[in-house]
């Protein structure tokens, strides 16, 4: 299991270091920063004097170098368009993406595990053909369209919730609920599809053999076993659902994560999409290792192959 758990945590610190790398060079890639801080009357001198106190004439290893060293302390730099440090402006940001997120995969797990023993419990009947075409629908929907259909509808129509903002808790249920739909609708397929295996398998025959009462069996062996698989892909939806709630959190003017980062990308703020790119990739490997280890405890096999 050491050696198991080594293993990925190399591969996780690689991962790092790639998303560091692209991001450090697609930021110096994507334009010269002190044509934005400078005023448009700037001479030639005096850019040059900024760019040299920003350390953007020295050699692009040694400023990767040197960037890598502070963001392993936690520096991340300044921001050049709000002046203050980068790392302040995410933990700032950090805890709302989070509750964003843990709010739509708490819906989708609980929604979509519920919803996928319905369906295998009816299958083929209207109740299965129904979840089934929820679960289309919420992967094929685009997450934009859906959040301005529940804004239309929710907020402008039926005047019962906020259009956007953040506040309470009626400001967390329209875009918890547009970010979830898509995680319900894979997890309630998953669901399905392992209830659908586990209740022709020979273990839940031979607890009605011996005599077990439906629920018993169900709880007892259906579940739990259909259950496993769901590790895995919980541990990605939740590391999805951090990374991609930018539209989300743009639609509905949710001040997390996701919207300092396309802010800054409109301002070239370099910097700051440099240290939420990082955070981001860091919070999703890490919840992948998380998970890697949790399945690794769970089934033996893993860790045999």
């Amino acid at each position: 299991m050491i050696v198991f758990a080594l293993g990925k945590l190399l591969r996780a610190a690689s991962v790092l270091i790639g998303v560091s790398v692209l991001t450090f060079i697609i930021g110096h890639a994507s334009g010269d920063p002190v044509l934005l801080i400078v005023r448009g009357d700037a001479t030639a001198e005096q850019k040059a004097e900024l760019r040299h106190s920003l350390g953007l004439d020295r050699p692009v290893f040694e400023q990767y170098a040197d960037y890598l060293g502070h963001a392993l302390k936690g520096d991340f730099g300044t921001s050049y368009r709000q002046h203050v440090g980068v790392a302040g402006l995410i933990l700032a940001r950090l805890p709302k993406s989070l509750e964003l997120a843990g709010a739509a995969f708490l819906t989708a797990m609980l929604l979509g595990f519920a919803l996928g023993i319905v369906a295998a419990l009816h299958r083929d009947r209207w109740i299965d053909r129904a979840v089934a075409a929820t679960s289309v629908l919420g992967q094929v929907v685009p997450g934009f369209w859906l959040g301005l259909m529940l804004v239309l509808l929710f907020a402008v129509h039926w005047r019962v919730l906020p259009v956007s903002g953040y506040g309470g808790f009626s400001y967390l249920v329209l875009p918890a609920l547009t970010l979830a739909l898509p995680t319900l609708g894979r997890m309630a397929l998953l669901v399905r599809a392992g209830m659908l295996e586990a209740l022709g398998s020979d273990y839940v025959r031979t607890a009605r053999a011996k005599g077990l009462t439906e629920r018993e069996v169900l709880l007892g062996h259906a579940v739990v076993n259909a259950s496993l698989p769901l590790v895995t892909q919980a541990g990605l939806e939740f590391g999805d659902m951090v990374g991609s709630a930018f539209i989300i959190e743009t639609v509905f003017a949710w001040p997390g994560l996701g919207r300092l980062t396309v802010n800054a990308v409109l301002q070239r703020d370099f910097l700051v999409v440099q240290g939420c790119v990082l955070v981001i990739a860091a919070a999703f490997v890490t919840i992948n290792l998380i998970v890697d280890l949790a399945y690794a405890g769970l089934d033996p096999r893993v860790r045999a192959r």
